[in-house]
């Protein structure tokens, strides 16, 4: 079993920024061999997949962050971050950060980004 933990998420004014962290529990060598993710969702829509990073660093984003969000790794502290500038009332969801690994899939609690206009 992996556990993650996201946090960084809070209030922001549009054009500003923030950085989610999400740490997983257990060893760096299982860590460094998961494909790590962010998703989001916002009331009343479905979750979706925000940015994709894989374990030999192969990159996915949704359209609308493109440019704009940067997801990166660090294997040593068992750590996903995403960047997010230039934040609009539009990237305002709870995110969540998912783990995947021989076929099992991990889910942290979420952490609410609210961007005001």
């Amino acid at each position: 079993q992996v556990h993650l933990v996201e946090s960084g998420g809070g209030l922001v004014q549009a054009g500003g920024s923030l950085r989610l962290s999400c740490a997983a529990s257990g060893s760096s060598l299982r860590f460094m061999t998961m494909r790590m993710s962010w998703y989001r969702q916002a009331p009343g829509k479905q979750r979706a997949l925000v940015a994709r990073l894989t374990s030999n660093g192969n990159f996915n984003y949704l359209d609308s962050v493109k440019g704009r969000f940067t997801i990166s790794r660090d294997n040593a502290k068992n750590t996903v971050y995403l960047q997010m500038n230039s934040l609009k009332p539009e990237d305002t969801a709870v995110y969540y950060c998912k783990g995947e690994r021989v076929g099992n899939e991990y889910w942290g609690q979420g952490t609410q980004v609210t961007v005001s206009s």
